[in-house]
């Protein structure tokens, strides 16, 4: 029996609206089935969400399962997870790609627990490759190659699982380019009807609230993010004046929140959001890997820090050997010379 090698996404959704990292994963699905001459395979869980199983074709599905249950209007652990593990086992898909949001990191482990899988969190590339063991002394073709830092960030990592199917990996929002929707694309969209236990309901939802961000990194065409070089909120205030000059949001490394002076949601980097603007300003940022895998994939780079030797000029296109305290005023001053 020939092994399958199709990719599945799991297309997380929100009250009708997909999910921006599984269009993002669709994409990359895309790039690899074409890889392994396979398809790209959707699974959509909800209620009345039937009409997305075209935006997901039009966005680089092949196939899309959709599973539209009145129990599925609300994520809950249980019956989502007993809907993907019962499709798993049936189908045997070669890969198996979850969004690294709170839902996915919530439901991927559960997955790969039931169905006996290794689970590679948090990853921010994935490529198709070989492997060979060095034990066994055996090679194994077409493998999924998992890419995530580790060890705090200090080393990229490149896993593998050469043995249990699916392999299955959590990626990161951002780190990948989703597909402009293509609506002459054609694809299959099958129907399934889930089966489920009553310990699947152990968990009643009361009731909910949404707390809307008060940022939006993803989307901005200009971010200007400040680091530790920052002393003091007036210097965090000449950040916040060159961004509103822009027309761009506000940004931070994890320096600059842990001094306080802006909230986590501002935070770029490994342990925040994975931005790609046309233009990001750097101020006072060192540049650690742990903040430039979340913003080195920007259109324009221009970083300002005392030190010559900062890590962020290696991804920067644009250098500024000074203190940010004096670069910003003269930087504004023009900007607004240039408005009148």
């Amino acid at each position: 029996m020939t092994e399958s090698k199709d990719i599945w996404v799991f297309i997380e959704q929100e009250e009708g609206h997909i999910s921006d990292v599984s269009l993002e994963l669709l994409a990359k699905g895309q790039e690899l089935a074409q890889t392994l001459e396979s398809q790209v395979w959707g699974l959509l869980c909800g209620h009345q969400i039937e009409e997305l199983g075209e935006s997901a074709i039009q966005c680089g599905a092949d196939r899309v399962l959709v599973v539209d249950h009145p129990e599925l209007t609300l994520y809950r652990t249980l019956p989502y997870a007993r809907v993907a593990i019962d499709l798993i086992r049936q189908h045997q898909p070669y890969i198996f790609l979850i969004g690294a949001t709170p839902l996915g990191r919530d439901l991927a482990p559960r997955i790969a627990s039931a169905v006996q899988v290794g689970l590679t969190a948090d990853c921010t590339d994935l490529q198709i490759g070989d492997y060979t063991s060095k034990k066994e002394k055996q090679e194994y073709k077409n493998l999924l190659y998992q890419i995530r830092p580790a060890f705090g960030g200090n080393i990229i990592a490149t896993i593998v699982n050469p043995k249990t199917r699916p392999q299955m990996a959590t990626v990161r929002p951002g780190v990948m380019q989703a597909n402009t929707p293509d609506a002459s694309r054609k694809g299959e969209i099958e129907k399934f009807d889930p089966s489920f236990e009553s310990s699947d309901f152990a968990l009643e939802v009361l009731s909910r609230e949404i707390r809307e961000p008060s940022v939006n990194l993803k989307d901005a065409p200009v971010i200007v993010a400040a680091g530790g070089g920052v002393q003091g909120a007036d210097e965090f205030h000449l950040v916040e004046e060159l961004a509103h000059i822009l027309g761009g949001e506000v940004g931070a490394s994890r320096a600059a929140v842990d001094a306080g002076l802006v909230s986590r949601e501002h935070q770029i980097g490994q342990t925040g959001t994975t931005v790609r603007p046309r233009l990001y300003i750097a101020a006072g940022i060192s540049g650690a890997i742990q903040h430039s895998t979340g913003m080195d994939k920007s259109n324009k780079i221009i970083a300002i820090n005392t030190d010559p030797d900062a890590p962020i000029f290696k991804v920067a296109h644009y250098k500024i050997v000074g203190d940010v305290a004096e670069v910003l005023p003269l930087l504004i001053r023009t900007l607004r010379e240039k408005a009148k």
